[in-house]
């Protein structure tokens, strides 16, 4: 099966394959020679390649062929591809099904979950649990049993599984096509200014932090990604926002909010993790860390997922609830709000 699958946008992620830390004793030595001497088959054609497309890193920073290590770096090889990529190992993991038939069924994934194996996360993903709990699932176009689309770690929420040939074939083009329905509910930082809006961007590899997705103005770069929004509920300092979208790129909703200045509220990888609007009283700070302990993720969860299904052509819509820990910081912001101007504190 070879399904162009965009919504996996699997060219996009990097896979941790190696990684060394310097020894105390060891000379300065240009990087690609130095990875030729450890990793086993590798050219010195390959590792420059590697180290041009910038997926060598030195001390978490993508790194020139002509890096010469010294003691103590730590030296990481991500490509794009997972290792072990073929092998999967079955495990008996809990899975939350909220829906399931002959030919596909739906997951409430718990935030903190990794959907496949990678990123030296190769055990205790929900891959390794659809392989224990069912026989023979489709493969992907990557290889991936099962997997029509896939949503982030600590992003909760709603995903579709195939259980057969004719059913991932059917799904996925319904995501290509961007007939799916797709909402998110995310708490961004700050009050978004419009009540509703589209965000339009190409989305690639940030160029100095290869763990980001960033926004490029130039066509020719990335891909292009498109999230419609609205706000629910204003709480001064963040808004709680519902994103619906039209495509399926990585971290699509946490890089365009954050591109217009709304990081999602607690999302380490894209800044939100910091305080970024509100007061300087100490108060407040132990008022933001409180929600950050609630909520000790960013703030996403895929409450909705509407498609055809592939046997009946019925159209089929599935929501959910926000998880605990959103609901317990929603409501921290709801009641400082209440006690709080937060007007004045601002001025």
């Amino acid at each position: 099966m070879n399904n162009n699958n965009e919504n996996l946008d699997l060219e996009d992620e990097l896979f941790e394959h190696f990684r060394f830390e310097v020894p105390k004793g060891q000379a300065l030595l240009r990087i690609d020679k130095y990875l030729m001497n450890l990793i086993q088959n590798a050219t010195r054609n390959k590792i420059q390649n590697a180290a041009t497309e910038g997926n060598i890193f030195v001390n978490d920073i993508p790194v020139k062929s002509n890096y010469k290590v010294k003691p103590f770096d730590v030296v990481t090889v991500m490509l794009t591809h997972p290792p072990f990529e073929n092998h999967i190992l079955p495990e008996d993991l809990p899975l939350n099904i909220v829906y399931e038939d002959e030919a596909l069924l739906l997951i409430n994934k718990e935030p903190g979950m990794v959907v496949h194996p990678g990123h030296g996360n190769y055990t205790g993903t929900l891959v390794n649990a659809l392989a224990h709990h069912f026989d023979n699932l489709p493969m992907n176009s990557s290889e991936r049993p099962g997997l029509v689309h896939r949503i982030d770690k600590d992003t909760s929420g709603l995903l579709v599984v195939a259980k057969t040939e004719a059913a991932m074939t059917h799904l996925a083009k319904q995501f290509e096509a961007k007939t799916s329905e797709r909402e998110y509910i995310a708490l961004v930082w700050g009050n978004v200014a419009d009540e509703a809006g589209t965000i339009e961007g190409n989305l690639a590899r940030h160029l100095k932090d290869r763990m980001q997705m960033a926004v490029f103005a130039d066509p020719e770069i990335g891909k292009p990604a498109i999230t419609h929004y609205k706000v629910l509920e204003r709480f001064g300092y963040v808004t709680l926002i519902s994103c619906k979208l039209e495509t399926g790129r990585t971290h699509q909703i946490r890089a365009h909010m954050k591109h217009i200045g709304h990081p999602l509220f607690n999302d380490e990888r894209y800044g939100g993790h910091l305080i970024l609007k509100g007061t300087t009283f100490t108060k407040y700070k132990q008022f933001i860390e409180n929600c950050f302990k609630a909520l000790p993720r960013q703030a996403l969860h895929a409450k909705t997922l509407g498609f055809v299904h592939p046997n009946t052509g019925e159209m089929m819509r599935f929501d959910t609830e926000l998880p605990q820990d959103f609901q317990d910081c929603i409501e921290k912001w709801r009641n400082y709000g209440k006690t709080h101007n937060m007007e004045e504190e601002e001025s």
